[in-house]
Formats: structure tokens, sequence, C-alpha cells
């Protein structure tokens, strides 16, 4: 006879207790306890198998050729650093709207285009519903299979008679198991079916990869174990309003979590920016006005030029407002108080405003010097050198530290057409025999000296 057991989960972090609570004690969040049913067979026996592979030496493993999967895009294969690992878990998150199935879509489409076979499990629409987006993206082949299930064990029956390469399901909050007795997208299902689709990939050699939505703070819903569950989480981030998107990885086994993809929506679906600085640079007007640079940042092994933005304003409250989008708040007023006791501006009464053009986040410390140069120049109303780039870390001395791979931030200002570049003293080594003037600085006022052409 089966025995019933009562539980309840938060839905927010999978902190589980025998009795409903109003406050979950770990993530502190109200009303978020859900109860569920565990049915365990008192007859049933528990099986113990063991597992007859034979241990080996680490120098005795061979790696084959073909062990990535290349996805067609050059994008996202740097962010997955090299294409798809034949037998990984990636977990793709992203808002609503923002593109994700359309990426996994066209991805799906040059996968098969390559031979591959693909089961593309869509769990919240119909095959009509698919094949009418793939007809817009222009995605048409025979090895790819759309299967319209939310069961999980019947999705498994499919892999087992198709053998696929690759498995797309879209998304983990819709699939369900039947070991499980709650609904789809509890926290017990999605761990679950998580765990299941796990082994599939590692027992079966079948690169798997699940869509995953966000909740309203940009984090991935359900339990915080999932990420940790999986080889790959990648975030697909931009402005729905907006055609830019923003592919980041935030853990990766097989490769660098500091790369990132730049995509543009089309009308025909995706659109890999192979130079993103020429994209971010596309936008800035010829006339330039206070309090606009332009910064080298570094994104693993790219290089990206982006504009930074600052407005200084009188301010009408008892608190002068700090604002930033794109950069990190407290670096924001680390850098204000430098230019209040080492420069001397008088910042206590004005409010800042600071905006990094193309919806990128720079959170790296080479990007201090262009953003106190910013305020700096906003503040007293003159504008820097149109042709001219700015790099360099501040201390809170005023010293202007030296920066990593500066060699690569110059070569893409030299290539985007312009002729000065503004670095700290600190940095010895930097290619010499240049198109580009190459200014080095020991100070935040000489950098200022030196990036200032004329009055507005």
């Amino acid at each position: 006879m089966a025995k019933v057991k009562t539980k309840w989960i938060c839905q927010n972090c999978g902190y589980e207790t025998p009795k409903y609570i109003g406050k979950c004690p770990d993530c502190g969040e109200w009303g978020t306890l859900t109860e569920e049913f565990d049915i365990k067979d008192q007859k049933q026996t528990k099986n113990t198998t063991v597992d007859s592979t034979p241990i080996c030496l680490i120098n005795e493993i061979e790696i084959s050729e073909s062990i990535r999967i290349l996805t067609g895009f050059e994008e996202l294969d740097r962010v997955l650093g090299g294409g798809l690992v034949q037998g990984s878990l990636i977990l793709l998150a992203g808002d609503p709207g923002i593109g994700k199935s359309t990426l996994v879509l066209q991805t799906a489409g040059n996968i098969c285009s390559n031979g591959k076979k693909l089961i593309y499990v869509c769990a919240e629409e119909s095959g009509s519903q698919v094949k009418l987006r793939a007809k817009r993206l222009n995605v048409n082949s025979d090895n790819l299979y759309v299967y319209a299930q939310t069961n999980l064990e019947s999705v498994i029956n499919q892999v087992d008679v198709i053998k696929p390469d690759v498995l797309v399901i879209d998304s983990i909050q819709s699939v369900y198991t039947s070991n499980i007795t709650s609904s789809s997208g509890s926290v017990s299902q999605i761990r679950e079916c998580t765990n299941i689709l796990m082994d599939i990939a590692k027992n079966k050699n079948i690169t798997v990869i699940i869509i995953g939505h966000v909740t309203k703070d940009g984090n991935i819903a359900g339990p915080k174990v999932l990420e940790h569950m999986v080889d790959t989480v990648i975030y697909f981030e931009g402005d729905k309003y907006k055609t830019q998107r923003l592919l980041r990885s935030i853990k990766n086994r097989f490769g660098s979590t500091n790369e990132i993809g730049v995509f543009n929506m089309a009308e025909n679906g995706l659109e890999e920016v192979l130079n993103p600085s020429e994209l971010f640079m596309k936008e800035r007007t010829e006339e330039i006005t206070p309090g606009s640079v332009i910064i080298a940042a570094n994104e693993g092994t790219r290089a990206l030029l982006v504009e930074v933005q600052a407005l200084v304003g009188t301010t009408f409250y008892p608190a002068p407002r700090r604002v930033s989008t794109g950069v990190e708040y407290n670096r924001l007023l680390q850098i204000i108080a430098v230019l209040e006791k080492r420069i001397g501006l008088n910042l206590s009464k004005y409010d800042v405003y600071v905006n990094v053009i193309g919806g990128i986040e720079i959170d790296e410390p080479a990007a201090d010097l262009g953003i106190a140069l910013a305020i700096a120049t906003c503040y007293r109303d003159v504008c820097v050198d149109a042709d001219c780039v700015i790099i360099g870390e501040i201390s809170l001395s005023g010293e202007i530290r030296n920066v990593s791979n500066i060699e690569k931030r110059i070569y893409e200002a030299q290539k985007l057409g312009f002729k000065k570049a503004i670095i700290p003293k600190q940095n010895k080594k930097f290619p010499e025999n240049l198109d580009i003037k190459i200014i080095q600085v020991p100070r935040l006022m000489d950098a200022i000296s030196a990036c200032i052409s004329r009055k507005k």
C-alpha cells in the first residue's frame, strides 16, 4: 500500500519543511512555501546496481577531434568555448520575449544542416506554431525533429528511438515527470527533470540544451541548485524594445566565463555581430558633447570600444542622486570621491548620472579613468577629443594604475580610426610604430589635461 507523505517546499530557494510556515527561514521570502506530496510504495525494495565500467588512468583517456559540435554562430561558439561539448548539459536563460527560442531554433537548423540529428521538444507550443517560426527564420532540415510533449518519460522514449546528437527542452519549467506528483514548474519537478536530463546527457553522450525562465529579479526560476547541476549557464540579455542582444556565460566547465556574444535582432531572426565595437560606435554623433568619452573595455579575448556618458546637474534634493547604468554603483561612488578629494570638484551639490551606451555592463577597473573623465568634463563643460580613447584604473590616491591586455585595446582603437590613446604610465609594454599617438599619464590630473580639446 502506498504511503502518502506531505511536505512544504519553498518555490524560491527549494527549502523543505514538514509543516507550513509563513516565512522561509532560508531565503526570507513570505508566502513562497507550497504543499507537495511524496507517494512511496512500502513494498518497493531498494535495488542496488553496480556499474561495470572499468577505471582508467587520465593519460589513457582519448579525446575525439569531433567532441565539440559547431553551432553555426561564431558568437555562440565563442561563449561556449569553441562549440557544444558532447554529453554536456547547457542552461539558457533570459527574459520573456528576448529571443531564447529564436536563438535555439536557428542554432538547431545550423546543426542539422551539418548532418547531426536534433530533437526539439516544444513544451509550450504546438508543432504548427514552431513550424511557423521556423518558416520565418528559414529553418528547414530533414534531421530536425519537433516533438510537442510535456511528459519527460515520452521524451525519453523518443530519444531511445531516434538517438539524436542534440536534445532541446523548451522549457524546463513546462515539462514534468510522473515520478513526482507535484505540478510542472514546481521546485521538485524542475530538480527531478534536470536530474533525468543530466543522466541522459552523460550516459547517452547527448548534448542537452534546456531553456529556463527568469524571475522578476533576473534570477533563474526554480531552485538555485539547478545552476550547480548543469555544465554551462548562459544568459541572453538585452532590451526587448531594441535590437541588440548580449549572450553572456556565468558558468562554463569547458571554457571561459569572460566571453560575450553580440547579436542583432532582425526581421528574419538573430544576426551575429562580429565587430561589436563598430556597432556601439555607429550611433555616436559627430558633434561631441561634454561628458562623452570612449573607453576600451576587455571582455574575455575581445577588446570592446564603448561610449560612456555622464551628466552632472544641480540637485534639488537634500542628498544628491547617484545613478549608474552599466557601471557598478559602488565603483561610481569611489570615483566621485577621488574626483572630490584629488581634483577638487565639489560634486556634493550635484546629481551625477553615468550610462554605458549599447546596454553592455562594464565591471572591470580599466574603465575607471574613462568614467572619471566623463564626469569631470561634464562638470567643467568641456569636451574630450573625438578621436581619443581612454584606458586606465584609478587608485584612491589619484594615480593611474596599469591594465591588462593593453595591446588588444590599442589595436582595436587604431582599427576604428582613433588617433590618440591615453594609457597608464605604468604600462611599459605596448605596440610601437603605430598610427595612433600614445600618451602615458601618471595621475588623474594629467589625464584631464591631456584629453581636453576645447570648450563647448
